[in-house]
C-alpha cells in the first residue's frame, strides 16, 4: 500500500471535505486533516527544512504527523483565515508570518498535486480574469461592464436588460443576519451616484430557460441542469424550489473548460452557465473552490470518487 499522505486543509466542520476523506479512508489512503487558521500554531507544529529535492521535514497536528517530502496531494478546501493573539500590531505581524511560513511551505511541497494550489485559486477568483479567459477559450460570454461611472452604468442598463452582481461573494450582514448578495435586475433609472463609491459589475441578462453547473475535476466534467421557478434570476437565492437533472456537456465546451483550468493552474472548478431556449450555454462565472456535495446527491454525479481518484493518484514520486 502506498503510504504517502494526503493533506486536507479545511475548516473543522466541512461536510464536503468529509465525503472525500471518508472515501480516501475507505481506500486506505493516509489523510492528515487540519485547519491552518485555527490549528497553527496552537495545535500544529511545523518543522520544515530545505533538502536535495526541496522542502522536507514534518507537519504534526495533535497526534498525527505527515512527512512533508512524501505528501502526494493537498486538498485545499475551505480553511479558516489565520489569526493570532496579542496586540494589534503583533497579531498582524504573526498572521503574515504564519501565512507566509506554513502557507508558503505547503504551497511548495515537492512532488505534491494540488486540488487546487491556493495561489491559483486566489488568481482565478477575479471575475475580470475569468471573463477574459472564457472569451479566449471560445466560450459565449454576455456583454459585461465593470465601472464606477454612474452615467456609463445608466447607459449600459438602458441599452439592454441588465443584471448587477458582486465581484466578490464575501460575507455580508443585513440587520445582523448573514445574507447573500445575489444577481438581480438593474433597471434604467435605478443607478445613481452610489455607483461611484466602488467598482460595479453589470452584465446583459441572458434570456435563459435553465442554468447548468459544470463541475470539472482534472479533465472530467460533471454537469447538472438546474431549473428554478419562473422569474428567479439567481438560482442560489431559491434552493428549496430547484430541480436537477444530469446533462452531457457539449464537447466544445468540455474542452474549453479543461483549457480554462489549465490556464489558471487549477485542478478543480465549478462553472455556472445560463442556457437559452436554443440550447446555447452562456458562461457566467467559475468558482475555483465551489461547493458540489449537494449537487452530487441531487443529480447523481460521482464527484466524490473523481476527487478521491485525483488525490489518491497524486503527482507521483517521479513527477
Amino acid at each position: 500500500m502506498d503510504g504517502r499522505p494526503v493533506l486536507v486543509s479545511t475548516q473543522h466542520e466541512d461536510a464536503t471535505a468529509d465525503l472525500v476523506i471518508a472515501e480516501l479512508n475507505r481506500r486506505r489512503v493516509p489523510v492528515l486533516r487540519f485547519d491552518p487558521g485555527r490549528d497553527f500554531p496552537a495545535r500544529a507544529v511545523l518543522a520544515a527544512r530545505t533538502g536535495p529535492a526541496g522542502w522536507e521535514g514534518r507537519l504534526t497536528v495533535g497526534e498525527r504527523t505527515a512527512d512533508l517530502a512524501a505528501v502526494r496531494a493537498l486538498y485545499h478546501r475551505r480553511p479558516s483565515t489565520y489569526t493570532a493573539d496579542g496586540g494589534e500590531q503583533a497579531a498582524r505581524f504573526a498572521v503574515q508570518e504564519n501565512r507566509r511560513g506554513l502557507g508558503g511551505v505547503l504551497g511548495a511541497l515537492p512532488g505534491c498535486l494540488y486540488v487546487s494550489h491556493p495561489q491559483a485559486i486566489a488568481r482565478a477568483e477575479y471575475k475580470p480574469a475569468q471573463l477574459a479567459a472564457a472569451i479566449r477559450e471560445g466560450l459565449t460570454v454576455p456583454a459585461t461592464l465593470i465601472t464606477n461611472d454612474p452615467m456609463g452604468a445608466e447607459e449600459f442598463c438602458a441599452e439592454r436588460p441588465t443584471i448587477y452582481k458582486p465581484l466578490h461573494a464575501g460575507a455580508y450582514d443585513v440587520e445582523g443576519e448573514p445574507a447573500g448578495i445575489w444577481a438581480a435586475p438593474a433597471e434604467p433609472g435605478e443607478t445613481d451616484g452610489a455607483v461611484s463609491h466602488s467598482a460595479h459589475l453589470f452584465q446583459a441578462q441572458v434570456p435563459k430557460v435553465a442554468d447548468v453547473r459544470a463541475v470539472v475535476v482534472g479533465e472530467q466534467v460533471f454537469s447538472a441542469r438546474i431549473t428554478a421557478p419562473p422569474g428567479v434570476v439567481d438560482w442560489r437565492a431559491d434552493y428549496q424550489h430547484l430541480t436537477y437533472e444530469p446533462v452531457a456537456c457539449p464537447d466544445g465546451i468540455r474542452g474549453a473548460l479543461v483549457l480554462f483550468l489549465a490556464r489558471f493552474g487549477l485542478s478543480f472548478g465549478a462553472f455556472d452557465f445560463a442556457v437559452t431556449a436554443d440550447g446555447a450555454w452562456w458562461f457566467l462565472e467559475v468558482n475555483p473552490n465551489g461547493q458540489w456535495a449537494w449537487l452530487e446527491e441531487a443529480a447523481g454525479l460521482p464527484i466524490t470518487h473523481a476527487i478521491a481518484d485525483l488525490l489518491e493518484n497524486g503527482a507521483g514520486e517521479d513527477d
